[in-house]
């Protein structure tokens, strides 16, 4: 290409998430258009790190030109992690020397980002990666409250599965369990039972501790499924978000798993190899059989189905802008020394934003930081108002008390012992949620 000015490579790491195709097919017709050819790599850096350089294709205007709209990566991706040893970084950089990349883009999640700095600082310069931000878990510290990219289209599509469950619930009479994808954070869970109207909703940021029971969680649905058959209906759908399963207590979670914990190649725990959904299930309706009753339950998890689902406009313009911002920043002079090998692209107040990749670390940790819901927030607050849980004043009601009691077969006094932690009548050392609903 008469004019070129190097070339650049794009690689995804990380699970699927709606409108990386987008971000891929920005990123290279600017960059094509700013006089860079263009070398898409595939499956992350799983060959990279080997050395090898066969997994790789050029990209044209042509090949990326109608891909925005498509769901999952057109590059595949994977989970491949380079970080555990200086050798595999030292190949990575090795192999791209051999391919001619001088800019590297690199898309994925919180791990792909750790990656992405550590490749960076190891290039010492001679490679300059922009890294932009993508997970349906929502969970990177973005500027401004921004979501990540994939998260909106995600949240649109288990809205609507939940919305179909929740009709599903109402026609058999019965109760819902629904566990949703977020290896460590809420977001996606209490962004689609807020939007759907699910009977209510439990995350992990609700739990201060560092472990729990499954206990605990089950109290929480128990009182809830209780006060919702005071209030007279019969049916109802839960959600769980599928980190309460990373906060599980070890010794609980080894007898879930029979013993065998699997971890992915940057040692999070496989939440998808857990059963959370069947394991609550069958618990909340042993407490039931206890009473002598017999409650139908129906447990799902949602979360691959979201993944490679198309994008709605709101990720397709968001990636646009970012693929574009991302080659915009590679070809730019840094006016932040931090910013020299690297850093991750994103939007703040609507315009384009570079992070430098420290500024995302968690020092403790040396990791990326982890973006949580803040339960101190009126968002949480304003959908804890929408739930039927169960509140401290319900048990400071008599009246209240006497019904609920009487749903649940027992005294008064009991109930009021048994369900006081679920209430958020406990101190702060016990193992369940504090707040409640104001």
């Amino acid at each position: 290409m008469a004019g070129t000015q190097g070339r650049l490579g794009i690689l995804v790491g990380g699970g699927p998430a709606p409108g990386i195709n987008s971000a891929i097919s920005a990123a290279t017709i600017e960059a094509i258009n700013s006089g860079l050819e263009v070398v898409g790599i595939y499956d992350g850096y799983r060959w990279l790190m080997e050395g090898r350089t066969e997994g790789m294709r050029p990209l044209t205007i042509a090949d990326v030109s109608f891909i925005h709209s498509r769901g999952g990566s057109i590059l595949r991706t994977s989970r491949a992690n380079p970080t555990r040893s200086s050798e595999k970084i030292q190949r990575i950089l090795d192999a791209l020397r051999e391919l001619g990349i001088a800019y590297l883009i690199t898309i994925g999640g919180d791990d792909t980002a750790f990656a992405a700095r550590e490749v960076a600082e190891a290039a010492n310069g001679v490679l300059r990666v922009a890294h932009i931000p993508k997970t349906i878990d929502n969970d990177l510290p973005l500027p401004g409250g921004m979501p990540t990219f994939g998260f909106e289209t995600a949240r649109h599509l288990g809205t609507e599965l939940v919305l179909n469950l929740m009709e599903d619930a109402r026609t058999t009479n019965r109760w819902v369990i629904v566990v949703v994808m977020g290896r460590k954070a809420g977001h996606l869970a209490l962004g689609i039972g807020k939007a759907a109207g699910a009977t209510f909703t439990i995350i992990p940021e609700e739990f201060p501790m560092e472990r729990i029971r499954l206990g605990d969680v089950c109290s929480i649905i128990e009182g809830s499924m209780l006060k919702r058959r005071v209030m007279g209906r019969q049916h109802g759908l839960a959600i769980v978000a599928e980190g309460i399963g990373e906060k599980l207590d070890t010794e609980e979670l080894a007898g879930i798993t029979g013993g065998e914990m699997a971890y992915d190649a940057y040692g999070n725990l496989r939440l998808g190899d857990i059963p959370l959904a069947t394991v609550i299930k069958r618990d909340v309706q042993q407490r039931f059989a206890r009473r002598g009753e017999e409650l139908s339950i129906a447990d799902v998890t949602v979360g691959y189905e979201l993944r490679c689902a198309r994008p709605i406009p709101f990720d397709i313009d968001y990636t646009r802008t970012l693929g574009h911002g991302a080659i915009r920043f590679l070809l730019s002079k840094p006016t932040d020394d931090r910013l020299l090998y690297g850093g991750l692209v994103c939007l703040d107040s609507g315009r384009l934003h570079v992070l430098p990749f420290d500024e995302i670390r968690d020092p403790a940790t040396g990791r990326t930081r982890t973006r949580l819901v803040d339960i101190d927030s009126e968002y949480y607050e304003v959908a804890r108002e929408y739930m039927i849980r169960l509140e401290p004043s319900d048990l400071q009601d008599p009246e209240m008390l006497g019904k609920l009691a009487a749903a649940a077969h027992m005294a008064p006094e009991e109930f009021e012992r048994t369900f006081a932690h679920a209430a958020g009548l406990s101190d702060r050392d016990a193992p369940t949620p504090i707040r409640a609903a104001r």
